[in-house]
């Protein structure tokens, strides 16, 4: 063999081993999306990595690193989606990953791999676009790009939450009152649609009484959690659902409500065994009053908390490497979040479970704001208020553009709750 062949068999064999050393480098590289203030979009980064599970790729959740970034092998899709959604990532080369996995193991921090898209589910009813205020979840997802199915009561009692992973509760009013709304809003037209469907829905059902309605439907809630579901809740979903629960065979609804009057023991009769996250509360009878029970913060704040530039709630810290669970639920760039309101603001401490883990209290006022808790095989997740970034979203006013808050640390409590069910089932420590 001439020595120029072999020269040019040397040459070539140098260049296939320098495009294997290549295509190995770039395959080995790593997407870091990272979530502390370098972040240009927090919310939609959220979507970007349900996304790549919705494509297949594995992504680990690096709790505590950088604000709880995301990291996934590297792969221009997802570089591609970055960049046409704003979301701020950096490459990561295998000797930048070794340092990121150091700094991971010696600190207060854990890697946590998520597998599985969850596919999600919002209760809410038919006509909740046309109602006079917005959901923040519905929100979130919308603009996070996060794909979602509405339900409501007649999937619920036909046995469809078991085709979802993690179901919200939409503002709604599980003891049957249409939310206390009837004092200043009966006459309001969409007062009167939201009452007519309810009574419609119910009879369609077999219920004589709305209240009777919701009990079961908080009751198949309840057994969809026992076998393994993942419930969020906000705003009135919160106490009105164990209201419920406790309230099971007792009427506490009264007369101009549901036509006939509440039970005279009614409050004698209530069973927190059968709650999920509250006790001891008492509820409140008075149709004029638009509250449920002493359970909700809402009705003394104001002699607490002057006004939204002094109210803020503070996120528990947890260890990442033994309790992720609380963890991955508290991610965030900031450790201190902006309080809002809602017609259940927070939870009074002293009505909540002693084997609840709270997650965010209102330091100092006795108020719990953000609580998780598990049932059976699977979990509930209670957030106080109605929008994060809305202080005191009122009757009819439009709803929150996330393009202006999209840095939003209240957000981003809601999607970690999104995210959540996807993390790698033998990796979850409680």
């Amino acid at each position: 063999m001439s020595s120029g062949i072999v020269k040019g068999i040397i040459r070539l064999s140098a260049s296939v081993c320098l495009l294997f050393l290549l295509l190995s480098s770039a395959s080995a590289q790593k997407l870091l999306i990272f979530m502390d203030f370098d972040q240009t979009d927090h919310l939609k980064a959220y979507g970007v990595a349900y996304r790549c599970l919705k494509q297949g790729y594995n992504v680990e959740w690096l709790l505590n690193y950088r604000g709880g970034s995301f990291m996934s092998d590297y792969a221009d899709e997802i570089a591609q989606v970055c960049r046409l959604r704003g979301v701020a990532y950096s490459v990561a080369s295998p000797a930048e990953e070794a340092s990121i996995r150091k700094t991971i193991e010696d600190n207060n921090m854990e890697s946590v791999l998520l597998e599985k898209a969850p596919k999600v589910a919002i209760y809410a009813p038919p006509i909740s676009k046309s109602e006079p205020w917005d959901d923040a979840v519905n929100l979130a997802l919308t603009y996070a790009e996060i794909s979602f199915e509405v339900i409501w009561d007649e999937e619920v009692l036909a046995g469809r939450l078991h085709d979802y992973d993690w179901v919200h509760l939409h503002h709604e009013d599980f003891t049957g009152q249409y939310g206390k709304f009837y004092g200043s809003y009966r006459n309001a037209l969409w007062y009167k649609q939201n009452k007519a469907l309810n009574e419609a829905t119910a009879k369609k059902l077999g219920f004589r009484k709305v209240s009777q309605l919701e009990l079961a439907v908080a009751k198949a809630i309840k057994e969809y959690v026992a076998g393994g579901g993942f419930l969020f809740a906000m705003c009135s979903a919160t106490d009105t659902y164990d209201i419920a629960l406790s309230a099971e065979g007792v009427d506490i609804v009264p007369t101009e409500l549901d036509g006939d009057p509440a039970d005279r023991d009614c409050q004698e009769r209530l069973d927190y065994s059968k709650t999920f996250a509250f006790e001891n509360f008492k509820v409140e009878l008075n149709p004029m009053v638009y509250e449920h029970s002493d359970i909700d913060t809402s009705p003394t704040r104001g002699m607490r908390i002057p006004g939204p530039e002094t109210d803020y709630f503070t996120l528990f810290d947890f260890s990442a490497k033994y309790d992720p669970v609380p963890t991955m639920l508290i991610q965030d760039h900031l450790p201190v979040v902006n309080g809002f309101l809602g017609q259940c603001t927070g939870f009074h401490k002293d009505k909540v479970k002693r084997y609840i883990t709270i997650l965010g209290e209102t330091e100092g006022k006795g108020e719990v704001k953000y609580l998780h808790g598990n049932f059976g095989r699977g979990t509930f997740t209670f957030l106080g208020g109605h929008d994060p970034e809305d202080y005191q979203h009122m009757i009819g006013d439009p709803p929150t553009q996330l393009e202006l808050h999209k840095n939003s640390p209240g957000y981003r409590l809601i999607l970690n709750n999104v995210l959540f069910p996807a993390a790698r089932k033998k990796e979850r420590k409680t």
